[in-house]
């Protein structure tokens, strides 16, 4: 909706990880580093650590652009709470092992001889294992086996380890992952973006996708996407849309403070994110304040259609009914004032100003409650962008 209204060719902050949106903050630029150092020792983990929507997948998506997949094969597993076992046979798949029945020896096999395989053509091989925070101790001790196949003097498997910043503790601290500790050749904790980088990261998205300049953004909107998101880009990436989505119903060019304030309230009510700083952020916002190289376009991804055209149907006629209401409005001030009709008798002003005001209040009310209405719809259509799930009937 608002990427037509503002003439973008898809959608800049879609919350799925895509390398072709990648911004390279200070800390992104970091993990970076830690992990060309690691992968240049051919051994051995890598752990990036991050809190959640970090940008830790879009790190290891743009990552995975990089490589020379003639040079390296990469596997790549999101778990969630595998045993050991579990994880043998994950791992296999990873790499397109096909091994039958739940034999974890012939697991272990096949990855062996795959691995071999690979080395005597040239090739190293790294598994990515995403969310390892959900692995269990006996998981990650089989990673640790996994690391021990060789081929002569030369390790045959390197292991990149995603997760969240309690996996970075279980990893610290566990007594039974001395031996994992050891092998631990590089390691980094992503951290949210600075608040200087908040525009440049939001600027970089859009421009992505065609944008030059419509919508601006009032002074110090920037700041309070910061304080409001703690700088995590999944965070800013949902206050953004959002926020272009109320822009392109308002048929706003500018998107200031009042409407981010509107957005942060919205959100707030429906739970779409927690935490210290968006709380903050909207105490803050209660009080009324003073006045790269492009990457090639993506197309938007359409939507399911059936849902979508009801979801228009239902807005269109929503305001519409605003649109009139705000036309018998206008009507109740010109009949008031004795214009309707060559009326030449004005009623006494006293009489006039209460009942144009009990008028007012009346069309006022029901706008409010028209107002509620469209930002419910506008809201059950963002979470189905964002979940891909049906939405939540309209109350």
């Amino acid at each position: 909706m608002f990427d037509e209204f503002y003439g973008l060719t898809g959608r800049p902050f879609q919350l799925t990880p895509d390398p072709s949106f990648y911004f390279e903050s200070i800390s992104h630029r970091k993990a970076l580093s830690y992990l060309g150092y690691g992968m240049a020792q051919g051994e051995g983990f890598i752990v990036i650590t991050g809190e959640v929507g970090a940008g830790k997948s879009t790190l290891v998506a743009h990552l995975m652009q990089k490589i020379d997949h003639e040079r390296m094969t990469v596997g790549q597993v999101v778990t969630s709470n595998l045993d050991g076992e579990e994880l043998v046979h994950v791992a296999a798949n990873s790499f397109g092992l096909d091994v039958a029945g739940h034999d974890k020896a012939a697991a272990l096999s096949a990855i062996e001889a795959f691995l071999h395989g690979e080395a005597r053509e040239g090739r190293r091989c790294l598994l990515v294992v995403d969310e390892s925070q959900n692995l269990s101790i006996e998981a990650l001790e089989e990673l640790r086996m996994l690391s021990n196949f060789q081929l002569g003097a030369h390790p045959l498997l390197q292991v990149l380890l995603l997760g969240q910043p309690e996996f970075r503790k279980v990893l610290a601290e566990h007594g039974e992952l001395e031996q994992l500790r050891q092998r631990v050749i590089a390691s980094h904790h992503l951290e949210a973006m600075e608040p200087y980088e908040i525009e440049p990261y939001i600027r970089h998205r859009l421009e992505c996708v065609g944008w030059e300049g419509n919508p601006e953004f009032a002074e110090g909107v920037f700041g309070e996407i910061h304080g409001a998101t703690g700088g995590i880009p999944r965070r800013v990436n949902q206050v953004v849309t959002r926020l272009l989505l109320l822009g392109a119903i308002e048929q706003s060019t500018i998107l200031d403070q009042p409407m981010l304030a509107s957005v942060l309230d919205e959100m707030a009510n429906d739970n779409a994110f927690h935490g210290e700083a968006a709380d903050a952020a909207m105490q803050e916002l209660a009080v009324p304040a003073p006045g790269p190289v492009k990457h090639a376009a993506r197309a938007s991804e359409p939507l399911p259609h059936a849902a979508p055209a009801i979801s228009a149907a239902m807005l269109a006629d929503m305001l519409a009914e605003r649109d009139a209401q705000i036309a018998e409005l206008q009507q109740a001030v010109v009949e008031l004032a004795g214009a309707d009709q060559g009326q030449t008798v004005v009623p006494d002003t006293a009489e006039l100003e209460a009942r144009l005001n009990a008028r007012i209040d009346t069309m006022q009310a029901r706008l409010e409650e028209q107002e509620r209405t469209v930002r419910h719809v506008l809201t059950m259509l963002i979470e189905w962008i964002e979940t891909g799930e049906k939405p939540r009937e309209a109350a």
